[in-house]
């Protein structure tokens, strides 16, 4: 890794370090996205991605591989994967393997297999095959979301996909469970409001609470017949939804969809906690807040205006605060986040946590700016490692876009 001390200024917390994880020049790489599942619970090592975006790899790319990185050696790096269309990565949750899915799907066919290999690049086995409809349905996997996220009991990995035929208006998108010890998979719900659903299980380690999926449901979203999506959500927006992961037990986050606030899309588990927290855009006052929320009863598309809800503005103590995106530690006490405008002079902050569902984060610190053009393939993404120690983010500041970590939190 390469030391960037250059990415600090007068306003970094003196004994910062910045690091460039990846270098080459003339192909772009990627942490994958904020809530991913993919480092070791020692923080030692993880997962990112060479020839990839801020949002994913092409899986017509013979140059997308997944690496791992050993930050305890230099931030060296691994190939994990060598497969064409190799997506979706998880790390389980005891560190020893990656889980990916090899896309070999089309619009109404085609294959999708899901893989395992060791964190040590050793031991690959196929895991299952979904190479016909789906168990209990006339569905067939495509255009794949470009994460998947597994429970952290280690038994269950879902991923989110369209299951249109190429000719049906209106087609349906769906969320798939596999269950790793029988390879077996469920269709655990669907529909046509579907579309981005950034999945996410709850990291508790209760056996209950493990089940649950936060997931995020795109209201009057629209999209043709082979899936490619023409408006990403409409009227109030999007809202927030937890599901367990037997398809039962429908809840609503409190975010959104009351005339003034709507959710941006960027939300994620408080640790291994039941709480959770999303950004979102209000009209008046005009900011991107960061509200905490728990799972309620579903009654209705509702949002913030769902009976019982509990709410909590973690960004009131931040001045005309502008959040998009941002991660915890898994013990939810620490939280990284970048600050608009997003572009070239949006910037990176590190707070704490208080009492869940009361208090407003606290012991605001600026990080640094890391200049990127924050374009969509550049999102700078930030997110912690697992003992909230060390930040990571991506930037395209020297022109191609490249992974970094700052050390010293």
């Amino acid at each position: 890794m390469k030391p960037r001390p250059d990415l600090l200024d007068e306003r970094s917390p003196q004994g910062l370090e910045v690091f460039q994880l990846t270098t080459e020049p003339d192909v772009p790489s990627s942490h994958l996205y904020m809530e991913a599942q993919i480092f070791t619970m020692d923080s030692k090592r993880f997962v990112l991605h060479r020839s990839a975006t801020a949002h994913g790899g092409s899986k017509s790319d013979p140059k997308h591989q997944y690496l791992r990185c050993d930050l305890d050696d230099g931030g060296s790096l691994h190939p994990l994967t060598e497969e064409l269309g190799a997506t979706a990565a998880s790390v389980s949750p005891d560190g020893r393997y990656l889980y990916y899915f090899v896309d070999e799907t089309q619009v109404g066919g085609g294959r999708l297999t899901l893989k395992r290999v060791g964190l040590d690049g050793s031991d690959r086995q196929t895991v299952a095959v979904v190479d016909s409809a789906l168990p209990g349905s006339s569905y067939r996997p495509s255009h794949l979301y470009p994460l998947s996220t597994i429970s952290s009991d280690g038994k269950r990995i879902a991923l989110s996909c369209f299951l249109g035929d190429g000719n049906t208006e209106g087609a349906p998108w769906g969320l798939m469970v596999f269950d790793l010890a029988t390879a077996a998979v469920q269709l655990l719900t669907h529909g046509q409001s579907w579309c981005n659903m950034h999945p996410q299980y709850c990291r508790s380690q209760d056996p209950e609470e493990c089940r649950d999926i936060l997931i995020q449901e795109n209201h009057d979203n629209t999209a043709d017949a082979r899936g490619s999506v023409t408006r990403l959500v409409g009227g109030d927006g999007a809202d927030i939804h937890v599901i367990r992961d037997d398809g039962t037990d429908f809840r609503n986050l409190p975010w959104g969809r009351d005339g003034n606030e709507h959710c941006q899309g960027h939300q994620c588990w408080r640790g291994r906690s039941t709480w959770a927290v999303a950004s979102t855009g209000t009209s008046q006052p005009p900011e991107a807040q960061l509200i905490e929320g728990r799972p309620c009863p579903h009654t209705g598309h509702v949002g913030a205006k769902t009976p019982g809800g509990t709410r909590n503005d973690l960004s009131r103590d931040f001045a005309n605060p502008h959040f998009y995106h941002f991660g915890t530690d898994i013990a939810g006490t620490r939280f990284l986040t970048d600050a608009g405008p997003l572009d070239r002079t949006a910037t990176l902050h590190v707070a704490d946590f208080g009492e869940p569902g009361r208090d407003p984060l606290h012991n605001w610190k600026y990080l640094l700016c890391p200049r990127s053009s924050c374009d969509k393939t550049a999102h700078i993404h930030p997110f912690l490692s697992p003992d909230g120690t060390t930040g990571f983010f991506n930037s395209d500041e020297s022109g191609v876009l490249q992974a970094y970590m700052v050390r010293g939190l």
